[in-house]
């Protein structure tokens, strides 16, 4: 595909922003307006440079061009594809809400190209899980001691990247050696437990930390603002994925890569190796369970942390 170099159409961007600022006051969490404005910036770049379009003109051709772009030259995943044009779908939404378009080009695309797709593609398999002597030499090999701390954390309890980056020092009850996250869209159970492993990580953290930072109540601050982010996070697993050998950052292959990601992966896996039931994995990792037998079967905090005590696993942590 030639590449026609076009400046970028001013309008366009005030429509970016504007767009943006619509996601807010639909109350959309920082996370997803982020997620969603770099998305769509990514797209009205192709359209102005590629197509020499604005978004006002794009149509359902387009997008499918932008399909192949995102595939053959960005080498999105299947799954990042499907992400990119639920940005779109709402971009193009508000769009034809304010009366700038007379419809959204992306309806058309998604049922074509997307549903039926995903729908017969399950790329899960392909996530890296390290077997659990392998995760306590990983974890060993951490000389970081704010690095060792989130690896433990993700991988001891299932959680998210961004269920971690907002944790305070309040969320955590060390007699019960638990944590209680903050609310999330992606998350019902809010409450998930750490063992002993993790209590002694964390506590050595703690102890450096407090040298660095006392302005901020976030169990792990950012560097000029209250909360790690999200790259520092990831950039805490892949540095040291990559010098353990596990993550190599030049394959395209998803299955030679190692990320937070992979950490709720090995969490699941573990545990479910250990033979905890299905539901206490789901309860865990904060997953929405769909069954009815699953809705009407509740389950109780003291048996919650008591099967998890059970499996978790011990790496030898030192």
């Amino acid at each position: 595909m030639a590449k026609q170099m076009t400046k970028t159409i001013p309008r366009d961007e005030r429509l970016l922003q504007a767009f943006k600022e619509d996601c807010t006051i639909r109350g959309m969490s920082p996370e997803t307006i982020r997620s969603y404005y770099s998305n769509v910036k990514i797209f009205i770049k192709f359209l102005n440079e590629y197509l020499g379009k604005s978004v006002t003109q794009a149509d359902r051709f387009d997008l499918r061009e932008f399909m192949r772009y995102l595939r053959e030259e960005r080498k999105i995943s299947h799954k990042r594809i499907k992400n990119y044009f639920s940005a779109l779908s709402c971009f193009f939404e508000f769009l034809e809400y304010e009366g700038v378009v007379s419809n959204n080009p992306v309806r058309a695309v998604r049922k074509r190209y997307l549903k039926r797709y995903y729908k017969e593609d399950d790329d899960s398999f392909e996530a890296k899980v390290i077997s659990e002597e392998e995760m306590g030499e990983f974890i060993n090999s951490i000389t970081d001691i704010r690095d060792k701390a989130i690896v433990t954390l993700l991988v001891k309890t299932g959680i998210r990247r961004g269920e971690l980056q907002k944790i305070d020092l309040e969320d955590i009850n060390w007699e019960e050696q638990s944590i209680l996250l903050k609310r999330r869209k992606k998350r019902s159970n809010r409450l998930v437990f750490f063992d002993d492993e993790t209590a002694y990580v964390l506590k050595r953290w703690l102890r450096v930390r407090e040298k660095l930072c006392r302005n901020s109540n976030a169990l792990f601050p950012g560097k000029n603002r209250p909360y790690i982010d999200r790259n520092s996070i990831y950039n805490a697993v892949v540095k040291w994925a990559q010098r353990f050998g596990i993550h190599d950052a030049n394959s395209k292959r998803r299955e030679d890569h190692f990320s937070p990601h992979n950490l709720r992966h090995c969490f699941t896996t573990y545990m479910r190796r250990a033979g905890m039931p299905r539901e206490f994995i789901q309860e865990l990792r904060g997953d929405k369970r769909r069954e009815a037998i699953d809705i009407y079967d509740k389950i109780s905090k003291d048996e919650l942390r008591k099967e998890y005590l059970a499996r978790v696993p011990k790496f030898g942590i030192y």
